[in-house]
């Protein structure tokens, strides 16, 4: 579905419908933030600005007039790991979008207590304050990391699950909560294992910088790539706006049995590293070789998604190549 076809969907349409989005400071949730208010919807922020970006929620407000952020859009600062703040955050609130994690393998790695306390009991808060709210929708993010390394090839939502990390025991943990609790509660809760997520205002910094926004940033201030590996690790890369896509047709969508469950999200095509590097360099037209180091702990070599159930039950539609998605963000960390 386009955004102007949202646009006439009565959950966009009508005014009524009030959102709350969690870590709107980070990469996806900033921009499920921006289409929001571009549909002229009235938005909830919740963020405590610990690992998310305030600089992003600016960027977002500068492309808005003051009387539209003002009117729009209610900022709360809070932690989810506080239940009070998660129920003032969920106050009269229709729609719940929860991105608000840690979303880092090697952090949950290093500190596995700190990671669970967010990614886990955090989202318990979460789902209970909607549950107590009456939210009519709990939309969340997993992961591919549930997944793990198996011998499937391309991930299904039926399979059996092999999280190798702390992190990925937290998101699987996630969708059985989810499960459990929304059956108990009687809240309607859809969750997405997103696969590789990348585009604009993606953080290229950090120790535990995704891949495509810190090759980018070395290969325009002409500093030598790092591919952890032989570069035959096989990764599913979607598009952000895919994502937003898939949020929306999520809280659309009136099928009884699109509702309470899991999907992947994905582009449905599979890249190696070694592909995304050479696509890479097209983009950034920059005649740079890469430098291979050891691989990565808790890596998973082959990581690509079925996105067939969110096909037939959300009608989701990717609608970005990977060649293609690349470029707009080049040229979006170029300006």
């Amino acid at each position: 579905m386009t955004f102007d076809q949202f646009k006439t969907q009565k959950l966009f349409s009508d005014g009524q419908t009030k959102w709350l989005v969690t870590g709107a400071a980070g990469f996806i949730a900033s921009h499920l933030l921006e289409n929001l208010l571009a549909l002229g919807q009235q938005v909830v922020v919740f963020d405590n600005f610990s690992t998310g970006n305030a600089r992003n929620i600016e960027l977002v407000k500068s492309k808005f007039s003051v009387d539209v952020w003002q009117q729009q859009c209610t900022v709360i600062e809070g932690d989810i790991r506080d239940e009070k703040a998660c129920a003032r955050a969920c106050k009269d609130v229709d729609i719940v979008l929860h991105h608000a994690a840690i979303g880092s393998v090697p952090q949950s790695l290093d500190e596995p207590a700190y990671v669970d306390s967010i990614n886990v009991g955090g989202f318990v808060n979460m789902i209970n304050a909607a549950a107590n709210a009456h939210v009519k929708r709990f939309i969340y993010a997993s992961s591919s990391a549930v997944y793990g390394d198996n011998d499937f090839g391309i991930n299904h939502e039926n399979q059996p699950l092999n999280p190798q990390s702390p992190y990925a025991v937290g998101k699987y943990a996630n969708e059985l909560y989810a499960a459990s609790l929304g059956q108990y509660r009687g809240l309607d809760t859809i969750g997405f294992r997103y696969f590789n997520i990348y585009g604009d205002r993606q953080d290229p910094n950090g120790a535990y910088a995704a891949v495509i926004p810190k090759w980018i940033d070395s290969m325009l201030h002409e500093r030598n790539v790092v591919i952890h590996g032989d570069g035959e690790t096989y990764r599913d890369f979607c598009h952000v706006n895919d994502v937003v896509q898939a949020n929306f047709l999520a809280a659309c969508v009136q099928n009884t049995d699109a509702v309470n469950q899991v999907y992947n999200i994905a582009s449905g095509t599979k890249s190696s590293l070694n592909e995304l590097f050479s696509t890479l360099r097209d983009a950034t037209n920059t005649p740079c070789a890469p430098i291979y180091g050891a691989p990565r702990a808790a890596d998973i070599r082959v990581s690509c998604a079925s996105i067939e159930k969110a096909k037939t039950l959300l009608h989701f539609d990717p609608q970005y190549s990977l060649q293609d998605g690349l470029q707009q963000t080049v040229e979006s960390y170029k300006k």
